[in-house]
């Protein structure tokens, strides 16, 4: 049975990642600040953080593949804290490949986003981007195999607080009011978490070996035909739709700036509508 580690196992995207790797019969390790509250049978949890190389060690040591999730992801909380993006988020993700570089890891499989290195992504941003020149460059010197995996917008299930379609919805459910900090012509591909997870797992693949990856749904929405959308599914009248023009907010610009760079993997057959009812479903539990 091959072994994964899962950098960030207890949050969003790494505990449903986690569930899935589970299903499809990897032994999976989980290594968090805290202990996951999804945790399945079968699964290791260790806690500690990517700045302690004692206990990274004990998470990684005897895996074949490692997905890394461990960083700070708030770019509004982020915005002025450059010291703390450098410490989780560069120095945190260098500490992670080091020991899988010591531990002969086949995969190094590294979260970004779409925002590494633009305008919008502030410190957040360019920490991401020095992280993945920190990947590249261990597959460079020292043939560590990766993967890196720019993410859009991601809804569903145990996304915080700061999740953008999160805030939309909370405000429908229990304002009775569409808010959106940004402009009608705001475009972006939003992508179910539960789908996002299944294209990390397809980026384990010898196909997708030392590739940049970005992981979008299939359509780009406009902020207006969303909230058309929303204000029919959830029958919100046209006075109680909002749009916030906060200048300080880094969804101020249409769409953000993707440089060209490796694949698109998108979902082939997510129903958008379908989902969005799922999830506002378990936000009202």
């Amino acid at each position: 049975m091959k072994k994964v580690t899962v950098l960030g196992g207890s949050g969003f995207i790494g505990s449903h990642l986690s569930d899935y790797l589970s299903e499809m019969n990897y032994k999976v390790t989980i290594f968090d600040l805290k202990k996951s509250p999804w945790l399945k049978k079968g699964q290791k949890m260790i806690i500690g953080d990517t700045l302690n190389v004692k206990k990274l060690s004990l998470a990684i040591k005897g895996s074949d593949y490692v997905f890394n999730f461990a960083a700070l992801a708030d770019m509004d909380s982020l915005k002025y804290r450059a010291i703390k993006t450098v410490r989780f988020n560069i120095l945190g993700t260098v500490n992670a490949l080091e020991v899988s570089r010591k531990y002969k890891v086949k995969k190094f499989i590294h979260a970004s986003t779409i925002y590494a290195n633009t305008e919008e992504g502030g410190f957040y941003g360019r920490s991401k981007k020095a992280a993945e020149d920190y990947v590249e460059e261990y597959k460079n010197r020292f043939n560590l195999k990766y993967s890196i995996l720019r993410f859009g917008s991601i809804y569903g299930e145990r996304a915080g607080s700061d999740n953008g379609i999160r805030k939309i919805l909370e405000n429908i459910l229990f304002r009775k009011k569409l808010i959106y900090k940004g402009t009608k012509n705001s475009i972006r591909s939003y992508i179910y978490v539960k789908d996002a997870v299944k294209l990390c797992f397809r980026s384990m693949s010898k196909k997708y070996d030392n590739q940049y990856l970005t992981l979008t749904g299939e359509k780009k929405l406009k902020a207006k035909y969303l909230f058309n959308l929303f204000s029919k599914m959830f029958k919100i009248s046209k006075k109680n739709i909002i749009f916030l023009k906060n200048k300080g907010h880094y969804d101020v610009r249409p769409s953000p700036f993707i440089p060209r760079i490796g694949k698109s993997l998108h979902p082939t057959k997510s129903n958008f509508k379908k989902n969005i009812l799922q999830y506002s479903k378990s936000l009202k539990k």
